[in-house]
């Protein structure tokens, strides 16, 4: 019986992978990157493993994928405080500053994509290259506005921030560390 109503559900191959991304990176920041199976994520989600592989052929696919989806949330989260920033100087290290630096406003979903983009990055060289490619097209593409120094640094103290977060590392007043980078971007006029 189990088997003919499977048979006359609905189809949802996009909610299906959505699930699958969603379960991949859950257990990539829960248990590490070695965990991801494709019986693991078939288990989280409720589908075979044949499943999977359906919408998936190789687990550097599924990876790859989760990856790239973080990325694009990321780069999404950037682009959206960049289009409300009034002041084109230093608007992608405010808009950097504020998608790296959490202050507790952003949503538990939103906090894991970013770690899940960070920690598939940091564990994988390919993905890596990956990352340092997107970021050196941001640079590149915001060299007028935000290609400084003081920006430049202001960018890797939230990288640090956030690898301290993420880590479990007591930061005192990780609002006032906040500020004063925001402020770091207002500083340079060229």
């Amino acid at each position: 019986m189990e088997v003919e109503n499977a048979h006359k559900r609905k189809k949802q191959p996009e909610v299906i992978r959505r699930a699958l991304l969603d379960q991949a990176a859950r257990i990539t920041l829960e248990q590490g990157l070695s965990k991801v199976t494709f019986q693991a994520v078939a288990d989280a989600v409720g589908v075979t493993k044949g499943g999977v592989m359906h919408h998936f052929a190789t687990k550097n696919a599924l990876i790859l994928e989760v990856f790239y989806d973080a990325m694009a949330k990321f780069e999404a989260e950037v682009d959206n405080a960049m289009a409300k920033d009034p002041v084109r100087y230093g608007s992608f290290t405010r808009a950097y500053i504020d998608a790296t630096i959490s202050l507790g406003e952003k949503s538990q979903a939103e906090f894991d994509s970013q770690a899940t983009l960070y920690v598939l990055m940091l564990g994988d060289s390919e993905l890596r290259e990956r990352w340092a490619k997107w970021s050196n097209e941001q640079l590149k593409k915001h060299e007028k506005t935000d290609g400084g120094e003081t920006l430049c640094m202001a960018r890797l103290v939230a990288d640090g921030i956030w690898l301290s977060d993420f880590s479990g590392i007591n930061i005192s007043d990780k609002k006032s560390l906040r500020e004063r980078l925001i402020k770091m971007t207002q500083l340079e006029r060229s």
